[in-house]
């Protein structure tokens, strides 16, 4: 199925399910989120049942190990497909259904909600009735969907360790800028100088490094930027 087709079947899945995140996820700059928790969804499509599922993962092996188990608590199904969006790799199987109906739609889901870390599972049972390509495709997206619906997102907030040494004097003072910075201590070491070692989010990093060199009027030393 080309890109334009599979582009089409997938938005009126998400029209016919009334998914109302759909164009805001098209027309805002992407910001990549996880979510908190597995959740489960269940569809009776022309007496086909279809299992969603959609979880956080950390990389493929363990979304595959996850796959496994699945297609062993479900002798009975006909399909097990999945897709993952993690560490910046991406799956899509359809596991036996026609090439592109399954594996890509729910990749697409993924995509198109910004999630980095999340494997989305569907098990189908078939009810002995044919659903065609463009039905599949619907089925499929629309498995996804629903279970995304129920799942608490999480911002993916990327963290900078930073490293430094200061004068005795500037203690009190790195340690109120760092809070206020919304970092993290991770180690403070009293030796000829006192030194840090702390955490915070990436966007904040060299704002406070800026505020920091500036107070210390190059009185504090940067042992190592991670």
């Amino acid at each position: 199925m080309k890109g334009n087709a599979l582009y089409r079947l997938v938005t009126e899945a998400f029209q016919a399910a009334n998914w109302r995140s759909w164009p805001i996820c098209l027309t805002l700059p992407p910001m990549a989120q996880c979510i908190s928790s597995a959740v489960v969804s269940e569809l009776i499509i022309k007496k086909s049942r279809f299992i969603g599922c959609v979880q956080p993962v950390p990389d493929r092996a363990t979304a595959q190990a996850i796959v496994a188990g699945l297609r062993a608590q479900h002798p009975g199904a006909a399909h097990v497909c999945w897709a993952l969006m993690a560490g910046g790799h991406s799956a899509a199987v359809d596991d036996g259904e026609p090439s592109g109906t399954a594996g890509r739609p729910m990749l697409e889901v993924l995509r198109h909600q910004d999630l980095e870390g999340v494997l989305a599972t569907v098990v189908r049972y078939y009810g002995g009735i044919q659903l065609g390509a463009g039905g599949l495709v619907r089925a499929y997206t629309d498995s996804v969907a629903q279970a995304l619906k129920g799942a608490t997102k999480v911002p993916i907030v990327k963290v900078r360790t930073l490293k430094c040494s200061v004068p005795y004097a500037f203690e009190g003072m790195l340690r109120r800028e760092i809070e206020a910075a919304g970092g993290v201590l991770q180690h403070v070491q009293h030796a000829a100088q006192v030194e840090f070692v702390f955490s915070l989010a990436d966007t904040a990093a060299n704002a406070l490094v800026g505020l920091l060199n500036e107070a210390g009027q190059g009185r504090i030393i940067w042992v190592d930027v991670d």
